[in-house]
């Protein structure tokens, strides 16, 4: 395999890429080489309104230095503040933007937030999930990678973080006559690994400079 080192393009990748990846090489390996994009599906409305509100929500009890209810007696969340950085906290959920490392090559690794956790000098990332049905015992693996990069992220721009982060779902439980929607929230807590987050970026990179792989999936197997 070619060295690392002799790697002539760069590439710019965020955790929906390398979710990509991990699904079908091949569809990652076109995309990021402009040839060829996989259709995009449609986005739930509700999954975009729900982070919306949900910031929103979160924000006003970070400025009045509580944690909302879903999460206040939660034993894990024992002595945890929400991060109160706001100008940072902007720009970090900013989905153009995010928070960002560039390695030594010239490829960039960035991620959207939705918020953070503070235990003294540590963060711990809090990500928002909306589901349309009860968890189920491995719903919270499929998002270990995400939650990798975010760590790895953060500890490459200075930052410290605690050895896990949170994943906090809310699913629909009932409607009530008044036409509310009521909802659950299920607070997970995720042990990380920001290593295995830059293994995977470099597993990527490579990928993306060698020969496209001929194993397609029903989206590119025409190509």
């Amino acid at each position: 395999m070619e060295s690392f080192k002799t790697f002539r393009k760069t590439f710019r990748l965020s955790p929906a890429s390398i979710a990509l990846m991990e699904e079908c090489p091949r569809c990652f390996w076109l995309e990021k080489n402009k040839i060829w994009k996989r259709p995009e599906t449609i986005v739930a409305s509700l999954m975009n309104g729900m982070d919306k509100i949900l910031k929103t929500h979160f924000d006003k009890f970070m400025k009045r230095g509580e944690l909302p209810p879903e999460i206040r007696k939660h034993p894990d969340t024992k002595n945890l503040k929400l991060f109160d950085n706001e100008e940072l906290l902007r720009k970090w959920r900013n989905n153009l933007k995010g928070i960002s490392w560039t390695d030594e090559h010239g490829n960039t690794l960035y991620g959207a937030i939705d918020n953070l956790l503070v235990n003294k000098d540590k963060l711990i990332v809090l990500d928002y999930k909306t589901r349309g049905f009860p968890l189920k015992e491995n719903t919270s693996e499929r998002y270990q990678t995400q939650l990798d990069i975010y760590n790895l992220l953060l500890r490459k721009n200075g930052f410290e973080t605690e050895d896990f982060s949170f994943l906090l779902f809310y699913i629909p439980k009932e409607i009530l006559e008044t036409g509310e929607i009521i909802f659950d929230s299920v607070l997970v807590k995720k042990k990380v690994n920001p290593n295995n987050a830059e293994i995977i970026f470099k597993k990527a990179i490579n990928l993306l400079n060698s020969e496209c792989p001929s194993k397609s999936c029903d989206w590119c197997y025409r190509l």
